[in-house]
């Protein structure tokens, strides 16, 4: 029986196993999808030698993206770019890996903002909010798509301007403090930090008011615990278009289920409820 991962440290809070569990029962594949908690010191052996613990592939959370993009024998042209890999795949007996983040990304906006890439939205540019390890992703996402200006906004502009170093034009670096009027032209904000996250200090508070920015802008928030963050809350009473984090969760996985069981699934309102019921929520 076909089986695959996910592995992190910690990884029991992964809602991967239910997403891909849920896949292999409506398609009818004999598989399995398993967590795999991996310490730092043992990642290195585990990746190198999955197949022996009879696996096929799987995906690879935090803190183990950057070491896994060291370890496969050979990247997809993402995982390059961003030098981090979360899915791994066996390849004519090559290990194979790639990074999907941003594909789901894009693909959640796409299912739930139409038009948020058109040529208008492009030139006016996307703000993104937070310069960790969650932004870069996007931010390739975003320059993949064709943004003529992406503003890295953080707490502390050296994070900022790292991500701006990395990644060159067209994106600029700017600290929260200095957020002007032109920044507040940007026809979408993504915000990449865990702010307004359940469980966290900050869980009743934004990263950023939305005061100024135009009625039009598309907010988006990575988080998905809770499904309406404080930020999406507010943009929500002013009017704006908002799209929430899950629906991230449920494409970045489906490149990763095509590679190890030969299906590409869909993402449907139906695994979106699963996922929403798991969590406590509703849509």
């Amino acid at each position: 029986m076909a089986r695959a991962f996910v592995t992190g440290w910690p990884v029991g809070h992964s809602r991967s196993p239910l997403v891909h569990k849920y896949w292999l029962q409506k398609y009818g594949i004999e598989g399995d999808y398993l967590r795999h908690p991996c310490k730092v010191e043992d990642f290195d052996s585990f990746i190198e030698s999955f197949q022996d613990d009879g696996f096929i592939g799987g995906n690879v959370t935090l803190p183990h993206k950057e070491t896994a993009f060291s370890n496969v024998q050979k990247a997809d042209s993402t995982a390059k770019r961003l030098g981090a890999v979360n899915t791994v795949w066996i390849e004519n007996d090559t290990i194979m890996g790639g990074n999907t983040d941003g594909y789901g990304f894009s693909a959640n906006l796409d299912e739930f903002a139409n038009g948020w890439s058109d040529e208008k939205r492009l030139k006016r540019g996307a703000l993104v909010l937070g310069a960790g390890g969650a932004s870069r992703a996007i931010i390739d996402a975003l320059m993949q798509r064709g943004f003529k200006k992406i503003t890295i906004a953080n707490r502390t502009l050296p994070r900022s301007v790292e991500l701006r170093d990395m990644f060159g034009e067209p994106c600029c670096s700017i600290a929260y403090k200095d957020i002007g009027e032109i920044e507040k032209n940007a026809s979408i904000i993504i915000n990449t930090t865990s702010i307004g996250m359940v469980g966290t200090e900050l869980e009743d508070a934004t990263p950023l008011s939305l005061n100024g920015f135009n009625s039009d802008t598309i907010v988006h928030d990575i988080v998905y615990t809770p499904l309406i963050t404080p930020f999406l809350h507010e943009a929500k009473t002013r009017g704006m278009k908002t799209v929430d984090g899950l629906g991230m969760l449920l494409h970045q996985a489906v490149p990763g289920f095509e590679k190890w069981f030969g299906v590409r699934p869909e993402v449907t309102p139906e695994l979106r409820a699963v996922l929403l019921a798991d969590l406590g929520e509703v849509s």
